[in-house]
């Protein structure tokens, strides 16, 4: 009976802003900039880097390789990837979820219709 008090004391102390599980997972949004393997995409992600002399922003990117299980991501398409556990030598992220599909790819589609 005791325990279950105290346990129940400890879970309302949480402190602010902390979720349950493994805790806040790191996520980039970028574009699909090649989507030629099975299960997997590569995701380019920009960035702002201000140079320490002139101070002048230079835009800088990063690629990185994301599992897509059910291929459902294609080029061009803006993505969320969220960093997970070593898949293998150099994917490190999973698609959580297409933000935005690329319309250059619905309107090709649209005019072989046609």
């Amino acid at each position: 009976m005791k325990q279950q008090a105290k346990a129940q004391v400890k879970a309302q102390n949480k402190p602010l802003g902390h979720t349950e599980g493994r805790g806040r997972q790191i996520e980039v949004i970028g574009q699909v900039i090649s989507d030629k393997m099975e299960k997997t995409i590569s995701v380019q992600m920009f960035r702002l880097v201000r140079h320490k002399k002139y101070g002048k922003y230079m835009r800088r990117s990063s690629v990185f390789k994301a599992h897509d299980e059910n291929s459902t991501a294609k080029m061009g398409d803006i993505v969320r990837i969220v960093h997970t556990r070593p898949l293998s030598k150099t994917k490190r992220w999973k698609l959580a979820e297409v933000v935005q599909k690329a319309q250059a790819t619905d309107d090709i589609k649209a005019e072989e219709a046609q």
